[in-house]
């Protein structure tokens, strides 16, 4: 099986973890490791694809500043930490790209961010200007608000999470280990690696281990349930180590790694996702121009909205009629109901004066649409 090359990916998600960027006997950023990998990171930005960064740290590196003992942490001194290594971490990714010309932009989410509707979209946008002004956010969660009960707990779930977010077609997890193996490594040093994973059957799962160090909380087999989230999502996954220079460069240089395959492509596994997933909150109904507009491609404007019923949130899932009644499609609406029964059959100058602030004026934008039919092909 041909494996993919890396530069056919347009948007890539980059999850560095803490053992990789933090020097665990020190308390400091391995800078050397890290100004080899803003080199890869950089490389990939000149060729035109969008990068973000899931980076890990903030703890280390904070609990390091605080004087805190080796060991397991309470929670309040983890939440301190953190906000203490932050600041740190965000400098230090900052700078390193500054000095290869790139802006960075910083995101704390939480598990909520992800989750809730609502949350989702004002996280996604905000990811989506950010790469539009040819930034790259680097995202971590937000440590010192999250508790055990309301955190991922891991930041390779909250890779996939992020590159579905952001219709990222490829996510990498650098690792310390080269990719999976038929049995752990340190357990057997004759196990084979596994270079490409069509599909996660029950058989890879069970090959997955457990954590490997005090400051990485993510072991194999939170990569494999971020591998699920990814391919689903429609994005390819790769794990490779993340131990040497340049270790997205080996990537590029077919170094020993694994990747995760998906059949799909982002586009097309968010349409699946609102066609099949989400209950309708509401209809639109739409003139004849829309219709046209949106089959050819284009998003659905206020202006060729003629009703909307329903009493529903902006995110939700909306059914898009024509006038004669028949479902043209569905998609999430860009406005709540009271909103949008403001602004139907308005052209995009009057929106703001009307609602009174500038902002989002599609109805719903053709990426958060699916059209009868279009899912299934």
């Amino acid at each position: 099986m041909e494996l993919p090359k890396l530069d056919q990916f347009k948007r890539v998600v980059v999850k560095v973890g803490s053992s990789l960027l933090v020097d665990r006997a020190r308390g400091v950023v391995k800078r050397e490791w890290l100004h080899g990998l803003a080199d890869d990171l950089a490389a990939l930005h000149r060729r035109g694809a969008d990068v973000l960064v899931v980076s890990s740290g903030a703890v280390a590196l904070g609990r390091s500043v605080l004087g805190l003992p080796p060991g397991a942490l309470k929670l309040e001194d983890s939440q301190a930490s953190a906000a203490v290594g932050q600041i740190a971490l965000a400098r230090i990714w900052a700078e390193a790209l500054a000095e290869r010309k790139i802006v960075a932009g910083q995101i704390l989410v939480t598990f909520g961010d992800t989750e809730e509707r609502r949350r989702y979209l004002n996280a996604r946008e905000t990811i989506a200007r950010l790469m539009a002004m040819r930034a790259v956010p680097v995202i971590n969660e937000n440590d010192t608000v999250a508790t055990s009960e309301i955190r991922y707990g891991d930041n390779d779930r909250l890779a996939a999470r992020v590159a579905t977010m952001a219709s990222a077609d490829l996510l990498i997890l650098l690792s310390d280990v080269a990719g999976l193996y038929e049995a752990p490594p340190a357990q057997n040093p004759n196990a084979r690696l596994i270079p490409v994973v069509p599909h996660i059957s029950a058989e890879i799962e069970a090959m997955a281990g457990g954590a490997a160090s005090e400051l990485s909380r993510g072991g194999m087999q939170t990569k494999i349930e971020a591998g699920k989230i990814a391919t689903a999502g429609g994005a390819h996954m790769v794990i490779a180590d993340g131990q040497q220079p340049n270790p997205v460069g080996r990537i590029a240089r077919g170094e020993p790694c694994t990747w995760f395959l998906t059949p799909s492509s982002p586009v097309t596994a968010r349409k699946k996702w609102i066609a099949g997933s989400l209950a309708p909150q509401g209809v639109v109904t739409i003139d004849d121009g829309a219709a046209r507009a949106i089959i050819g491609g284009a998003s659905l404007l206020p202006a060729g909205v003629r009703a909307v019923e329903g009493d529903f949130q902006r995110g939700d899932c909306v059914l898009i009629r024509n006038l004669q009644g028949g479902e043209i499609g569905r998609g999430l609406v860009g406005h709540d109901s009271a909103r949008a029964a403001r602004i139907i059959g308005r052209t995009s100058r009057e929106i703001a004066a009307i609602l009174g602030i500038e902002g989002r004026v599609e109805m719903i934008h053709r990426d958060d649409m699916a059209l009868a039919g279009e899912a299934l092909a």
